[in-house]
């Protein structure tokens, strides 16, 4: 299995016994001036319809460590491997996992995996909006799964912490990538973390700008494109929850980069404390 599969592959092995499908969607409420308000578990639209034989994958649930001041912490892998093998994803298991909107949550859910040490899953190129617009069938059947051990073997250097990051800045062997909105990252928008701007010597590459129209990753060679660092360099992406950042070191895998991490704290963590610098202004 690749690591991003299209509709018409997942279409013909919903059947296969050791598949485990995922929805991970997590919404994101805006108000009326289109501010952020909070991050909401998608649970309510799984039940509503979903993939069928899907489970639902709950970031803002198990998978997260709920006892960290920060929104999305990344739990232990011993809290997270146990968490998925509740939903029935095993060593031996396949794993496609799959969102609502920009593939970003199913990728964080992804990234995890890999941290983990399980290198079986791919995300669903397009996710439920490419899957529901193909007319494809939903279910409102909740998943029902054996529980499954699934053994973790972290890989540390898939994350990175504050302290990494700060070193990075005068390191010019590392690269920096803001996977955030270019207002963001020039300041010109206000941050939902207090403090505008980037992380000086941050490169910017969007997420959403990894997608085509229809919500599915853009070819290879455009990808290629817009990340074209050293393939076998340090880069470490960053956004604001680690969860956009995600999507970057996913198609940065697959381009055949060999050191990625996500410093899956990312804002929230860096602009809360006064001593990270942030550069307002392009780079």
């Amino acid at each position: 299995m690749d690591t991003l599969v299209t509709t018409d592959w997942l279409s013909q092995h919903l059947d296969d016994p050791d598949l485990v499908v995922l929805d991970c969607t997590v919404h994101t409420l805006l108000d009326e001036g289109g501010d952020f308000v909070r991050n909401v578990s998608g649970r309510a639209d799984y039940d509503h319809g979903h993939i069928p034989s899907a489970g639902f994958a709950d970031l803002t649930g198990d998978l997260s460590d709920s006892s960290s001041s920060l929104e999305f912490a990344v739990p232990t892998a011993e809290q997270f491997c146990s968490a998925m093998g509740e939903l029935g994803v095993g060593d031996h298991s396949r794993v496609v996992l799959y969102d609502r909107s920009l593939s970003v949550w199913a990728a964080r859910v992804w990234w995890m995996l890999r941290w983990a040490g399980f290198d079986r899953a791919a995300l669903l190129d397009g996710g439920l909006k490419v899957w529901t617009e193909e007319g494809r069938p939903l279910s409102t059947e909740p998943a029902t799964r054996h529980v499954k051990q699934l053994t973790p073997v972290p890989r540390p250097g898939l994350i990175a912490d504050r302290d990494e990051v700060f070193a990075a800045i005068n390191n010019d062997t590392v690269c920096l990538i803001d996977t955030l909105p270019g207002p963001l990252y020039r300041g010109e928008q206000q941050s939902l973390y207090g403090r505008p701007g980037h992380i000086p010597g941050a490169l910017n590459i969007c997420a959403v700008d990894l997608l085509d129209e229809s919500g599915r990753y853009r070819p290879l060679g455009e990808l290629a494109a817009l990340h074209d660092g050293d393939r076998n360099a340090r880069n470490i992406t960053y956004c604001g929850g680690g969860i956009m950042a995600s999507s970057n070191a996913f198609i940065m895998t697959r381009l055949g980069f060999t050191d990625v991490a996500v410093y899956t704290a990312s804002l929230q963590e860096w602009a809360a404390d006064p001593a990270n610098p942030l550069v307002v202004g392009a780079y």
